[in-house]
This record gives structure tokens, sequence and C-alpha cells, in this order.
């Protein structure tokens, strides 16, 4: 079957575009799902391509954009800093940049890692949060479109901002003089022995030569047609085109390696890190740090924030450190794809057609990881605030 879908699919390409368009979204999804407790870790679902130029399957061990899952291991690199004392959740973050860094609209309040970890700093994404090589962080910060005048960093307002991540990103960098992507491999992908990366920095050829296309409804490509190999620059370049990443200093733009959404990595492997949430840390992070993860520092009641894009559609209703907790019983939260009730942790990923989640039952220590490729941006909702796509996965793997 596999060989008849493959030589259609190379037909397909060699025909006019228009022809094409019209024979690749009948291609299956790309959708992969792992189960995972607090000691196992087991494949449940791979069906379609993972390139269709080529007809290669997609598995459970082929690295993909997670997206916003990124944000989560992101955390637990600052919290690993935390523990190793060189980062404070609850310091001004200006001291670990060298500058000042404040909303203009309240200028004396400070903005604490604390608040950029559960969206809560103020800053919006109205400047846009994709920095290139040879720019600023501080320069970004600059423009007023970055911030929220009407609610002050730490109130009780929350807006989903990808824009805080490149801050946290650029502070880890300051306060140890590494680049995030290599900060990154030795405080969370080495230890937890994940051929994972950030932005494909770092990861073995074996798995680049994996990668997962990213399609688009449509058919087209979005991102990661590697074909085989490593991106030519890793960041998103200068604006004269060049990419000397020698040059870059560190703590200076912490959004090069996305750090919001940027992390490369297989389903089995993303699973593992859903083991340390299932494992309440040990081992990783102590009992302290782990609890502060997971203890919801915003929850909804109505009035008090936003999703992505000013959304206000009940998905995000309860949110720690760059973790989500699923399931609220607050009017207008329709924050439950399991459709069961359960308290589950965790978090969604959202872009170029990629639909992810990792999420773990802590009760039952028992989790999901998973994807599905190809989701329009205006896919219908299921009986939640995710996707009808993402609702289905889950109803099949349960």
């Amino acid at each position: 079957m596999m060989h008849r879908l493959a030589a259609a699919l190379l037909l397909a390409c060699a025909a006019p575009v228009a022809q094409a368009q019209a024979v690749l979204p009948t291609v299956p999804p790309a959708t992969v799902a792992v189960r995972f407790d607090r000691q196992t870790v087991r494949p449940a679902l791979a069906e379609g391509l993972a390139d269709r130029a080529t007809g290669r399957g997609v598995t459970a061990d082929d690295p993909v954009r997670v997206a916003s899952i990124s944000k989560l291991v992101t955390t637990l690199g600052v919290l690993r800093l935390v523990d190793a004392g060189r980062l404070d959740l609850d310091r001004d973050v200006s001291a670990y940049l060298g500058w000042p860094l404040r909303n203009p609209a309240f200028p004396d309040t400070p903005i604490t890692l604390r608040q950029l970890l559960s969206h809560r700093s103020s800053l919006t994404d109205g400047a846009d949060y994709l920095i290139p090589l040879g720019e600023t962080l501080r320069h970004r910060l600059a423009d007023p479109r970055a911030w929220d005048s009407a609610h002050a960093p730490g109130s009780d307002w929350f807006h989903y901002t990808n824009l805080n991540f490149p801050v946290v990103a650029s502070v880890m960098e300051a306060a140890t003089g590494e680049r995030f992507d290599r900060l990154m491999r030795r405080l969370v992908l080495a230890p937890l022995k994940l051929d994972a990366c950030y932005n494909w920095s770092g990861c073995s050829p074996r798995t680049i030569g994996r990668a997962v296309v990213l399609y688009r409804a449509a058919g087209s490509v979005a991102r990661d047609d590697l074909k085989g190999q490593p991106p030519a620059c890793p960041v998103l370049p200068a604006a004269d085109g060049s990419c000397d990443l020698a040059s870059y200093v560190p703590g200076s733009n912490g959004a090069l390696f996305s750090p919001q959404g940027g992390l490369r990595i297989s389903m089995r492997d993303l699973a593992r890190i859903g083991q340390v949430l299932a494992r309440s840390g040990r081992g990783f992070l102590k009992p302290a740090t782990y609890a502060v993860l997971v203890t919801p520092q915003w929850r909804a009641n109505g009035h008090n924030g936003v999703g992505e894009d000013g959304a206000d559609d009940g998905l995000f209703c309860a949110y720690g450190l760059g973790l989500q907790t699923l399931a609220q019983a607050t009017p207008g939260c329709h924050d439950d794809p399991f459709g069961d009730g359960r308290h589950r942790i965790g978090h969604p990923g959202e872009a170029y057609g990629l639909r992810s989640g990792l999420w773990l039952d802590p009760a039952s220590g028992k989790g999901v990881a998973f994807f599905t490729s190809a989701v329009a941006d205006d896919a219908p909702r299921g009986t939640s605030a995710f996707t009808a796509a993402e609702e289905a996965v889950l109803a099949r793997i349960r």
C-alpha cells in the first residue's frame, strides 16, 4: 500500500502545480500519539507521511516542530537554573539583562521571570516576537506595540504572549553567558538523553534525516522540508541575509532559537519529558521547584485574560509557569479536549498547520504526547475550545 501511495505522490510532483495541489490534500495528515506513565512509553498511533515527496511514513521517533510545547520545555531549563542558584523567579529581570525592562505605562513596576513564564508580564505580540540576527531584544521592546498599557505587570491579567519567552531566553543567556540552544542542551535535553533541539541546532544527522515536514491544509510545505540536511541558517538571518552566529552576544536576542515554539522532538522523546512531570520532577527538579511549576499562577474568572491574538475562547483557564491546567469548571471555560472532566497538566501547540499536545493526569501518572498536521488555521472546534482534529486523536487512543 505504501509503495502505491509513494508512486502516486511522485507522479503528482511531476504534474503541474495546480494538479499537485489537487492531489496532495487527499493524503492523510501525519499523526503520531504516544502514551506514557511513570515507567513506560508506548507508541499508540502513527499514520500518514513524514515527507510526501519521498513517501516516508511517520513514526514515533521522527522529530517535529511541536510549537508552543516548547514553552514548557524552556521553563524546565529556567527552573534548573533556579535550582542551581543562577536565577530567581521574583527578581527584577533588568538586573540580569543589564538594562531596564519596563512597561512604559508602568515605569515603576518591575518585571520578573514568574510574570513572564505565566503570561502576566504585560507584554503583547503587537511588535512581533520574531527578531532577526543583528537586532536586539532591547530595540524590539522599545516599540510601544510590545506593551499592554492597560494592565500592569504582575496583575491578575493574563495575556498569552509569545514574546515573553524571547525575554526569558535572553535572561537565561545573560545569567550564564551561554547561547540558548546550547544551554537547553546542557540543562534539559542531554540530562534526559533526548536527541532533540531548538531550530535544529544540536540534533544529530540521523535525527535531522527523520524530520517531519509540516504541510498546510491546502497541501503546500509550511516548514522543515530539510531533504536530510540541517538548515543553512538555524536562526532568522540578519537583514542583509548573513548568518554569522560567531559574533552573537548571549543575552542580546533570546528570540534567535525560538524558545517559544522552535523545539524539534519526537513524540517518544516528548513523552519522556512527560515522565519528568509524572514523577513530580524527582531527580530533575527540587520538590519545591516542581510544586511552583505546576501550581496555577493565574485562574480565569471570566474577565481577567485573553489568549493568543486576544482570543477569548475559553482555551486558557488556569496557567502555571509555562504549563496549563485543563478542565476548569469556571463558566466560560472550554478547556477539556478529553471530555472527561479530569484535571491534566501540560501544554498545547499550534503553528504551521500542526496541532500538538503533551498532557498528563497527575493522579494516575498517565499521559499522552501527540501531534497531527495539515490542520487548517480555521479548522472547526470540537466540543471544547480545541479543534475537532485534536479531539479526534485523543478519542482514538483512549
